[in-house]
């Protein structure tokens, strides 16, 4: 079966291993499997099963917007047969219009934000003006849920929801890491929200992941491996574990990417 992993986290190499490591101390010292290098995903993810990764990278200063951007695109542009690109923006952007326009100019596909690590709550006026900007021409991939902040909690995501309908939503690790059921209770009603699967089986049972995909259903579930937190091959075989039927998993590990991001099949 095809599969698309849609969360895999990239940097240019001058700086990748020091991302890395910033992420893992993020997480209070997570184990992180990879190097966090587009290269490193374009040599292993095929073998392992991957056809087609979506890749970004977060700014954490409005000054790296550009730079991440342009690494981003330009990353694709080395293989567009395997690469889709997220831009993404910073909540202290002057113009978040200008910035959605120009991530819609370099061929990105979507905008990705981490409101825990960025400091700015889904929810804040600054990232409102940026769901207006996209509205229903590309979706937005939120790190969504951390029961040590209040950033990307379900119920600040439910407000977006509520005030951009027209707006396509994916909320990273079934819309709520570590605060999993409170998001499946509270998110799972919403048309315009979808979810991924990245960063979920190393802290749940097996039996409520299950439950989390039936409550949301398989069109509205993309796969994700997180890279470089986790080798992707452990997070395939946890998924096909599942014992789901063949259009549950034709639609989680291909078929939603393919729809939301527009990636040719």
């Amino acid at each position: 079966m095809k599969i698309i992993d849609s969360h895999c986290h990239v940097y240019p190499q001058n700086i990748a291993s020091r991302a890395v490591r910033g992420v893992s101390d993020f997480y209070d010292g997570v184990h992180s499997f990879g190097d966090g290098l587009a290269s490193t995903v374009r040599q292993l993810w095929p073998g392992r099963g991957v056809s087609h990764a979506v890749i970004f990278s977060v700014a954490l200063k409005v000054e790296q917007i550009k730079s991440i951007n342009s690494f981003i695109a330009n990353t694709v542009a080395t293989d567009p047969s395997f690469f889709t690109g997220l831009g993404t923006v910073h909540q202290d952007a002057p113009d978040m219009g200008e910035v959605v326009e120009s991530i819609i100019s370099l061929g990105l596909r979507g905008v990705k934000i981490h409101p825990d690590e960025q400091g700015c709550a889904i929810d804040d006026t600054r990232f409102l003006s940026m769901y207006e900007a996209c509205g229903d021409r590309i979706p937005v991939l939120i790190h969504t849920g951390d029961s040590r902040y209040d950033f990307s909690n379900p119920d600040r995501m439910a407000n977006a929801l509520r005030l951009f309908p027209n707006v396509t939503f994916i909320g990273a690790h079934y819309g709520g890491w570590s605060v999993w059921d409170e998001a499946v209770a509270k998110l799972s009603r919403f048309d315009n929200f979808f979810v991924d699967t990245s960063s979920t089986f190393n802290w749940v049972s097996s039996a409520c992941v299950k439950s989390y995909i039936r409550a949301y259903g398989s069109s509205k579930i993309m796969f994700g491996s997180d890279f470089p937190m986790w080798d992707v091959k452990p997070e395939i075989d946890s998924l096909m574990a599942l014992n789901l039927s063949d259009r549950e998993y034709e639609d989680i590990f291909h078929n939603t990417a393919e729809a939301l991001f527009h990636i040719n099949p």
